[in-house]
């Protein structure tokens, strides 16, 4: 199992986490060009950051290349974005990226998931997200599903 280091996105990231979301998007779906997509992203990412989003990346610890990333927006708890290279799917990179988001989320935090992503949908659902409704993703017109996540309440004590 590798270690990952999580670290807050610089612009210098940019070549390598665009790299990742397209290898990792194209494995995941492979009807569609993700490749083709890279200018969205880029601009996807630098939208996001403008909004005030928050994006951390999951280096491995032994090599420093990038394992996955994760884009949080901390006003509304939106997950838009949340990806890992193929050769650490299953090895805890994504895993790690979605606890140091929970750990810092103040409220629920919310994602959407392509109904056909069935390895998204489990992995979130065992990570504790509850399916809310269905939806349309804008871009690629396939259905989606709303997910959505609470952290456990905390009882004050007297």
């Amino acid at each position: 199992m590798a270690t990952f280091r999580l670290v807050e996105f610089v612009p210098a990231h940019l070549p390598e986490l665009t790299d990742l979301w397209a290898a990792a998007w194209a494995k995941a779906m492979p009807t569609i060009d993700f490749d083709a997509r890279r200018a969205w992203l880029v601009e996807r990412v630098d939208q996001l950051r403008a909004q005030g989003c928050e994006v951390i990346c999951a280096l491995d610890a032994a090599t420093g290349k990038m394992a996955g990333f994760i884009t949080i927006d901390p006003s509304s708890g939106h997950i838009d974005q949340l990806a890992s290279a193929p050769r650490y799917w299953s090895r805890g990179a994504a895993a790690e990226l979605l606890e140091e988001t929970k750990r810092r989320a103040t409220r629920a935090l919310t994602l959407e998931v392509n109904q056909d992503n069935a390895r998204a949908l489990r992995f979130y659902e065992k990570h504790g997200f509850r399916r809310r409704a269905a939806g349309v993703n804008p871009n690629s017109g396939l259905k989606t599903w709303h997910y959505v996540w609470t952290p456990a309440r905390r009882c004050a004590l007297p």
